[in-house]
């Protein structure tokens, strides 16, 4: 079964994005802060992490960076309600494979998973 990663300070989103993706057929892990994140990262072992920018104890570009030291084919795809250039940049320069701006539809958090996941 595919592993994502949902990371995000927002109780609410983290429980709408487990339940589409749960129903969807994906093994779900949640993490509320980007140190979390790190932390489940190495435990869990996902496929995949959905990771907010905008975080409190670590935030996501930092997570994205330390996620990618430990494991540098990690895919992250960055949510956030910035939808600001020079943020995408960064998260892009950081490694990050894919970016989607909140608030976003269902089908396009499961099409960009797809994508991702497609991809070796």
């Amino acid at each position: 079964m595919t592993k994502v990663l949902i990371a995000d300070d927002a109780a609410f989103v983290r429980a709408r994005n487990s339940r589409l993706l749960s129903e969807a057929g994906y093994e779900i892990a949640e993490a509320s802060n980007g140190e979390e994140a790190v932390r489940r990262y190495g435990t869990f072992r996902p496929d995949v992490v959905l990771m907010d920018i905008t975080m409190p104890v670590m935030d996501g570009l930092d997570a994205l960076r330390e996620i990618r030291r430990l494991d540098d084919a990690a895919r992250v795809i960055m949510c956030s309600a910035l939808g600001q250039q020079a943020v995408v940049l960064q998260a892009i320069k950081a490694g990050a494979v894919d970016f989607i701006v909140k608030p976003f539809a269902p089908e396009k958090l499961l099409e960009a998973l797809k994508r991702h996941l497609n991809r070796k």
